[in-house]
């Protein structure tokens, strides 16, 4: 499957990346359960009356600033966010970031001081034929998951697919004032996948009721991306 590509450009990005060997994790919860999380102008964007969280396990490659070659060790590592899927004060569609896990500290300790969720873990990948696994542990607390995926054949386009996955703009809250920043990259392409999950850690620490049934997946080889200036919402 190809979904739909991006409703903008960022004809001037302040960082490439290529997200790589990525998984969508989903679960839908109340509406009520997730919207007591979020920040105030953010409201949650639902598909059928639902409310969707996924968990995005991925390996994070060549992360760099443009003309800037990458930097061994600091350009590669492994990351896991939780989020949902919200509508700013215009009604834009976005991402809201309940956590992410990160395994190199300057990266954590960078992205903190703009207010993304980042937590130093250990974080891990390990791949084989149509088969992937995550785990990532926090350092301090030991929260953590796992997740082991099997990958299947290429799926058709459907409408909640799109939903979950074509996503532009990313929300965060900094100086007590929401920002958006924008994402470009070409369309996904997924493939079908099943996947036996542990994450109830995260969830929990998230203010979330864990989930108790099996989750939606879609795998992902990559794509390459663009990250741009953040904007006020």
């Amino acid at each position: 499957m190809t979904g739909r590509g991006p409703d903008h450009r960022v004809p001037r990005a302040l960082s490439l990346q290529r997200w790589s060997d990525l998984t969508f994790l989903h679960w839908a919860l109340p509406v009520s359960a997730v919207a007591e999380q979020l920040p105030p102008g953010l409201e949650v964007d639902t598909f059928d009356g639902r409310a969707w969280v996924g968990l995005t396990p991925l390996v994070m490659r060549d992360v760099r600033a443009p003309y800037v070659p990458a930097l061994p060790h600091l350009s590669d590592y492994v990351e896991v966010n939780l989020r949902t899927y919200v509508r700013g004060p215009d009604g834009t569609g976005g991402i809201w970031f309940f956590s992410l896990e990160c395994a190199r500290l300057p990266v954590v300790l960078a992205l903190r001081a703009l207010s993304l969720p980042y937590q130093w873990a250990r974080a891990e990948v390990a791949t084989g034929p149509a088969r992937i696994a995550y785990r990532t542990r926090r350092y301090g607390t030991g929260l953590g998951m796992r997740a082991a995926v099997r990958v299947g054949e290429p799926v058709e386009t459907d409408p909640l697919a799109v939903f979950l996955t074509a996503r532009w703009w990313a929300y965060t809250l900094w100086g007590q004032r929401l920002w958006r920043v924008p994402v470009e990259h070409e369309p996904w392409p997924l493939r079908r996948a099943t996947a036996r999950v542990a994450a109830g850690d995260l969830f929990h620490a998230a203010g979330l009721p864990a989930p108790w049934v099996e989750p939606l997946v879609h795998f992902s080889p990559g794509v390459h991306v663009r990250v741009g200036a953040p904007q006020p919402a």
